[in-house]
């Protein structure tokens, strides 16, 4: 049974969470403040986080960038923010993927459920032989997952590098960023793309030499995406 961990401030949106998490034969604890989130998480083997920004004490920006630092389970925003600069901001910090409020409790359940069997698809080795893949001075250890340009090493979150072999497994192929929410996070994209463009961009300033004008991951306007291989 997989364990998730609620760090959110409202006793009201905390306890329909929990509701319908346990209802999906989930386990769920609650915290009400940033930093009883912090102290719960540690060590507390949760499989995913849902994680409020409005929070007393710590912010949820601050405890994401904190979580990030320790574990790469899944962290989902839950926000009522719905302005982009936030959205940005978080996943900037870490988080996987946001849900705003208010939210029907089934997307919720769904979003979770996604995230989870993605995550879980990317811990586990890979069925085919052992294989690099190569563009120019980038590598992918598909065994390792491990990311290599020239000699260096890049540093990549789980959805990073989930994104970055996707394409590069699919060389000069075009995908919207419909195509890639529901390819990469398992659910239709609902018509927001931020999660997509901020993966992106973040992917971009580690595998490219000036961000600005990337040659490896090209917008193809008005389309998508392409891997150039």
């Amino acid at each position: 049974m997989s364990k998730i961990l609620i760090i959110e401030d409202d006793p009201a949106i905390s306890a329909i969470e929990r509701d319908y998490l346990e209802l999906s034969d989930f386990a769920a604890d609650i915290a009400d403040d940033g930093m009883k989130g912090l102290a719960m998480a540690d060590g507390g083997g949760y499989d995913l986080v849902l994680l409020d920004l409005m929070l007393p004490g710590l912010d949820g920006f601050s405890v994401c960038r904190k979580l990030r630092e320790k574990t790469d389970i899944p962290i989902l925003l839950v926000t009522a923010r719905h302005e982009d600069v936030d959205k940005i901001r978080g996943l900037g910090y870490g988080a996987d993927d946001y849900i705003e409020k208010p939210f029907s409790p089934s997307v919720l359940v769904a979003r979770v459920k996604a995230n989870l069997a993605q995550y879980k698809r990317l811990k586990q080795p890979e069925a085919e032989p052992s294989r690099e893949i190569c563009a120019g001075s980038l590598r992918i250890d598909t065994e390792a997952r491990r990311v290599f340009d020239g000699d260096e090493e890049l540093q990549l979150k789980n959805k990073e590098y989930e994104l970055l072999l996707f394409l590069a497994r699919h060389p000069n192929q075009v995908f919207s960023r419909e195509d890639l929410y529901e390819l990469i996070w398992g659910l239709e994209s609902m018509g927001d793309n931020v999660t997509v463009a901020v993966h992106i961009n973040r992917l971009r300033e580690k595998i490219e030499a000036d961000p600005s004008k990337p040659e490896r991951i090209q917008t193809v306007w008005g389309a998508g995406y392409r891997f150039r291989a």
